[in-house]
């Protein structure tokens, strides 16, 4: 029996060369890991967004559980293995990660019950590509043995530093095998230099000749990312290559906004963008930086490309430009099932269109489509968004197409997109939208419940920022506090980390409001401009009673 992790948020079983069960976790698997311990095997898995899950392959179910959530938003896993580092008879579970993390869990999975706590992290500050553990280095003493993007091999010892330290200097003593090997290396790294010192001569010699000698530049690599993260609702766009980087230069014709990571130590500079640019931007990165992380927040609706140059620390200067699609309805994932309980508009599209178009049509417009349609006559395919949780189904096939969503918004994006399309090809088509006055209700309800959150913890952290301020985290001062202040300086922490990144949520949710108002009325026949101002002057001071009152009483009375 084999088991193949698919980015398509599924785990296949194969066996004979046939699937014979498919088992649907929550987001991409990376990797997989047999994790064995105590005559119990486990399958585990790590995930894009940074977690750890476990498989309940003998029953044939869908993944048990989390292992390790992604509270600290951490970043996508690269590699695990499993051993005895710290001689405990049991087995360890050591991770690496993307951002160049380490780390060592202890992990018992007897008897039904997961227990998992990390005893030890490191940062390499250099994306993990592989990790093994063993004894390598010192007999007697288990080592964890890492290879890094930019071709690093070094490794983390369970063996104690004060073995090697003379106390009579405090300095670190060499063994005579270790110096040996020292000297051989630094022997090495001198060849090298003078090895690349001639080669840069030679180069500069045949660029001055006379003679017509091209310089041929070879094409830089570049181990790049450009994910959806769920939980923040934004684009995590990482770039690493082997050698440090001088800057990058970003650039995009559609409307979005860059958000530096915590460990991201680049200078930026924003330049006022000319026509077509929407953004343009650069990141000037500090000495011996192979890896750059932000988070780029997209708006839908529009589409564009964001183009991503990356220039190197080297000599001739080269760049690589890396391009990504802004889809139109960037913010949704795709979904194995779809959620049939909830009241859902419909858009239904006929034309003289071939299957292989209206798939192509749907997956310009929306992100991680799969590359061909299924094999039957109707293909499928269902999407929510991770901004509203709202559902949009795709069932489509040759000349006829019907798309349901609980957003109207939604439909409305993907009515005008896949027109505009057609109407490059010289297509005519026939568009037909019913819209069910519930599902406006549903997800104004939905957005209300959004936005009273995001109101309610920028109102923790302003209190906690004058808590902090007056200086009452103190023993003594803490006691005199009431129970819902203890209670709030008690989740500090947690607030802090959730709102990370969220400043413009509320921002983009009354985008949200303003869309929906927009596209309903027009589709019924009422929107003016006069009555959308004053929607928008309304929501200045949000109140969910205020937002109803302007929607159209009469299929909204309900409200």
């Amino acid at each position: 029996m084999s088991i193949i992790a698919c980015e398509g948020r599924m785990c296949r079983i194969l066996e004979h060369a046939r699937v014979t069960c498919s088992l649907e976790v929550d987001t991409s698997p990376t990797i997989l890991h047999l994790h064995e311990d105590d005559d119990s095997r486990s399958v585990l898995f790590g995930t894009i967004d940074g977690r750890v899950g476990i498989l309940n392959v003998g029953n044939l179910q869908a993944f048990k559980g989390w292992l390790i959530s992604n509270e600290n938003n951490s970043s996508s896993i690269n590699c695990m293995d499993s051993y005895d580092l710290n001689g405990s008879d049991t087995n360890q579970l050591i991770i690496g990660r993307q951002d160049g993390m380490i780390e060592v869990y202890q992990l018992s999975l007897n008897l039904n019950v997961e227990v998992i706590q990390k005893i030890f992290s490191f940062d390499c500050n250099e994306r993990v590509t592989a990790l093994k553990c063993g004894v390598i280095g010192e007999q007697g003493f288990n080592e964890i043995l890492v290879t890094s993007y930019t071709g690093r091999v070094f490794g983390l010892t369970t063996q104690p530093i004060s073995t090697h330290i003379d106390n009579s200097e405090g300095k670190y003593v060499f063994s005579t095998n270790s110096s040996e090997k020292i000297h051989k290396l630094r022997v090495d790294i001198e060849d090298l230099k003078t090895k690349i010192l001639k080669e840069r001569e030679k180069y500069q010699t045949s660029t001055q000749s006379f003679y017509n000698e091209l310089s041929a530049i070879p094409l830089l690599t570049v181990n790049e990312r450009f994910i959806l993260d769920r939980e923040s609702a934004t684009y995590t766009l990482s770039i690493g290559i082997p050698t440090p980087i001088d800057f990058i230069l970003i650039q995009c014709d559609a409307k979005i906004e860059l958000m530096d990571e915590q460990k991201n130590s680049a200078v930026v500079s924003y330049t006022d963008s000319k026509q077509g640019n929407q953004t343009l931007v650069t990141y000037r990165c500090q000495m011996n930086v192979n890896n750059l992380e932000l988070k780029v927040r997209t708006t839908e609706g529009e589409r564009g490309t964001l183009a991503v140059y990356v220039t190197p620390m080297i000599q001739p200067k080269c760049s690589r430009k890396l391009t990504y699609d802004i889809r139109p309805l960037s913010l949704h994932y795709k979904l194995n099932k779809c959620d049939s309980n909830r009241s859902y508009n419909i858009l239904n599209i006929k034309g003289s269109f071939s299957l292989a178009e209206i798939h192509t049509w749907i997956a310009q417009t929306v992100p991680q489509v799969p590359e061909k349609p299924d094999l039957g006559e109707v293909t499928v395919l269902s999407f929510e968004s991770c901004l509203l949780g709202t559902i949009l189904e795709c069932t489509y096939q040759q000349g006829k197409a019907e798309f349901r969503s609980d957003n109207i918004s939604t439909l409305t994006t993907l009515k005008n997109s896949i027109t505009k399309e057609a109407t490059k090809k010289k297509i005519k088509l026939e568009i037909d939208m019913s819209v069910n006055d519930e599902s406006v209700k549903q997800v104004l309800l939905l957005v209300d419940k959004i936005i009273t959150n995001c109101l309610q913890k920028s109102k923790e952290l302003r209190l906690l920022n004058a808590l902090n301020e007056i200086d009452v985290t103190a023993e003594e001062s803490v006691k005199y506090l009431s129970d819902e202040y203890k209670e709030l300086l008690a989740r500090e922490e947690n607030i802090r980390k959730t709102m990370i990144g969220q400043d413009g949520n509320i921002e983009i949710l009354l985008d949200v409001i303003m869309n929906i108002y927009k596209d309903y009325k027009q589709i019924k026949g009422g929107y003016s401009k006069q009555k959308a101002a004053i929607l928008k002057d309304a929501l200045k001071d949000y109140s969910y009673e205020k937002v109803v009152s302007l929607f159209d009483h009469e299929p909204l009375n309900k409200l």
